[in-house]
């Protein structure tokens, strides 16, 4: 058995839970939050709202707040599970009855953003944008329509000029979303067809330009880092590498 749960840097996630199992048997339980899972391995069976239901690796899960659920390995060997909590407020109410009757989606895009999420949950823009194209998604999927597409042409050249406003700091996408009184997917879609990529990685290439700018005044990696806004230096370099295929030590020299 192995646990591990965190609380992310990111609005509209209230836990993050990864967990391997082979004998735990959950008893019949709910929670406050939407349950949003993935698994790695294996396959579980429960029962949501007195009704058996079975998760499968390659599908995502979606369990609704405040209604009963248990939980289970389907097999011998075990189980792997990364699970969300998203706060109620990030997927309408009216969708829990529909969640209730297919808890199971077999979306092999939605697996693969859900899976992206997780590797950039300590990157909180990129997660932000993440999780609202997952949450439309799933509105979608449930209510059966299709995505809005958003008619106001300047929305990403607004955005835009936040981003750049906000440097080195950067602002989250929820407090862009209500400057620009629109939403989070609004504003990824808009921006991504606009440029050519989401702003989230907008935002990460501004960044690497104001470290290489630091770099070449002499500045050391670990502060350079600092001023443009990253975390540290290795994620500094991270980034850099990915941008400008080498390290700003190399790139100094």
């Amino acid at each position: 058995m192995s646990v591990a749960a965190w609380k992310p840097a990111v609005e509209g996630i209230q836990e993050v839970f990864h967990a391997s199992f082979t004998t735990h048997v959950y008893p019949a339980h709910t929670h406050d939050a939407w349950t949003l899972m993935v698994l790695d391995t294996g396959a579980v069976r429960y029962e949501l709202d007195r009704h058996e239901h079975g998760a499968l690796v390659d599908g995502v899960t979606l369990l609704p707040p405040h209604v009963p659920h248990d939980g289970r390995s389907a097999h011998p060997a075990g189980f792997h599970k990364r699970v969300l909590y998203l706060d109620d407020s990030v997927l309408p109410s009216d969708l829990i009855g529909k969640a209730v009757d297919t808890p199971m989606l077999p979306d092999p895009l939605l697996r693969q953003r859900v899976h992206q999420l997780h590797l950039t949950l300590d990157q909180p823009f990129e997660a932000a944008s993440r999780l609202a194209l997952i949450t439309e998604r799933l509105t979608h999927h449930f209510a059966g329509t299709a995505p809005v597409v958003h008619a106001d042409p300047t929305l990403a050249d607004r955005l835009r000029q936040l981003l750049d406003a906000s440097l080195p700091d950067g602002m989250t996408l929820n407090a862009a979303a209500r400057e620009l009184q629109t939403s989070p997917t609004h504003l990824v879609r808009a921006f991504s067809r606009r440029f050519g990529l989401p702003p989230h990685r907008y935002l990460t290439g501004r960044r690497v330009d104001l470290a290489r700018g630091h770099l070449v005044e002499g500045r050391s990696a670990a502060e350079a880092a600092v001023l443009a806004g990253f975390h540290d230096q290795s994620h500094l370099t991270r980034h850099f590498r990915r941008v400008l295929g080498t390290s700003p030590g190399r790139f100094v020299r």
